[in-house]
């Protein structure tokens, strides 16, 4: 039995395998002037000019609170501005493929091959999506299913405009390691799109945003988001405008609100919406991580002693296991964002985190930390050779 099949099983049916220690307790839920204090700490220490966040327990929110400013103006932020959701767009898109799944839509280890009409790289070439056509003559791509693609191992880069030719490719077998890729994501939509006839856009408009009470997100830009819009702060203190995106892309275009995203991470962590199944195998580790960090996405692996066995893909998130139990995570970033997903399924519990001010992200381990408690999450590997926040 490969390791996949073996770490779901021992989610889904608790036998056969190796016992680990007893979840510490969760510490409560820190009062709002503690929390509002310890943000207000955060800011001036890195000189973040927006943050907001929220703090999800026992399956609910609890507090949603924003600081700062949302554009240069000073106009301030609020809990119902629009932000940028950036790649925490992908967990969302994760959890709409494996309710497809769910309801024997898709299977996620059928062959991407058996959804399509005819070979992958036959589709001619779209802005919308990748360049399939530089993947002919290299059959690999018949291996791939929607499970690779939702762990990141379909063999690609990020995207395939970012290779030194500008054309996607194979790197390695797929399915048998992780490396980040937008473009799997975005292969994912496609085939759900021209595959199945489905309108991504459309699905997770029903299916999760005004399910869960979303009524200020969507996958395109929409004209009244701009009477309450974040732009974002780059490293050097330079403002970025909001982008406009007006292409539904699976990979990162949604926009957001604290608010909002706040309720899809509390219906996440409760498993709504999904057969319990789903949801267990949605947070279970699914392929062992086996690289240094997460950037360089194409990093060589580390030899086998030197690898860490507390982390893992999962499907459209991180699985990890710390002090508390398992644990998932998501983040999302460019140049002027800076956003993160933890969520402690043991207890329900998440801490979100939307920042219009990349430079906020130093602060994100001691914010977990001082929310949630000791979690386990492996910010070594998510930001690399990153200098952080300590609190003092």
């Amino acid at each position: 039995m490969n390791t996949l099949r073996r770490w779901s099983l021992c989610l889904l049916l608790a036998s056969g395998c190796a016992t680990a220690p007893a979840p510490r307790e969760a510490p409560p839920v820190p009062n709002m002037a503690a929390l509002d204090a310890e943000a207000a700490r955060a800011m001036a220490a890195t000189g973040a000019k927006g943050l907001a966040l929220a703090v999800i327990d026992d399956g609910r929110v609890v507090a949603t609170r924003a600081y700062g400013a949302r554009n240069a103006k000073g106009e301030p932020l609020l809990t119902d501005t629009v932000m940028y959701g950036a790649s925490i767009t992908k967990s969302v898109f994760a959890y709409l493929v494996v309710q497809l799944a769910d309801e024997g839509r898709i299977d996620l280890d059928a062959p991407i091959a058996r959804y399509l009409e005819k070979p992958l790289p036959d589709y001619a070439d779209e802005d919308r999506y990748s360049t399939w056509s530089h993947l002919a003559g290299d059959e690999r791509w018949r291996a791939i299913t929607p499970r690779i693609l939702l762990t990141h191992s379909a063999g690609f880069a990020n995207f395939g405009f970012l290779e030194p030719d500008g054309r996607l490719r194979i790197h390695f077998a797929p399915g048998s390691r992780y490396a980040y890729s937008g473009d799997g994501i975005i292969l994912l939509q496609f085939v759900l799109e021209r595959g199945l006839g489905l309108d991504v856009g459309a699905e997770l408009q029903r299916r999760v945003f005004d399910r869960f009470g979303m009524r200020d997100t969507s996958m395109q830009w929409r004209p009244d988001f701009a009477r309450n819009l974040a732009d974002g702060w780059m490293a050097d203190g330079t403002v970025e405008p909001h982008d406009e995106r007006s292409t539904v892309r699976a990979a990162g275009s949604m926009d957001t609100t604290i608010e909002d995203l706040s309720r899809f991470a509390a219906a996440l962590v409760r498993g709504e919406g999904l057969s319990p199944r789903a949801f267990a195998e949605l947070t279970a580790p699914q392929l062992p991580i086996t690289t240094r960090s997460q950037f360089p996405t194409l990093q060589d692996e580390l030899p086998p002693a030197q690898r860490r066995g507390d982390l893992a893909a999962g499907l459209g998130v991180v699985v990890f296991d710390g002090p508390q139990g398992r644990g998932l995570f998501k983040g999302g970033h460019n140049d002027s964002t800076g956003n993160t997903l933890v969520c402690l399924p043991r207890g329900r519990r998440c801490l979100l985190l939307l920042a219009n001010d990349v430079r906020a992200e130093a602060a994100f381990p001691r914010l977990v930390r001082f929310v949630l408690g000791e979690t386990g999450v492996p910010w070594d590997w998510e930001y690399a050779g990153r200098t952080f926040w300590d609190g003092r």
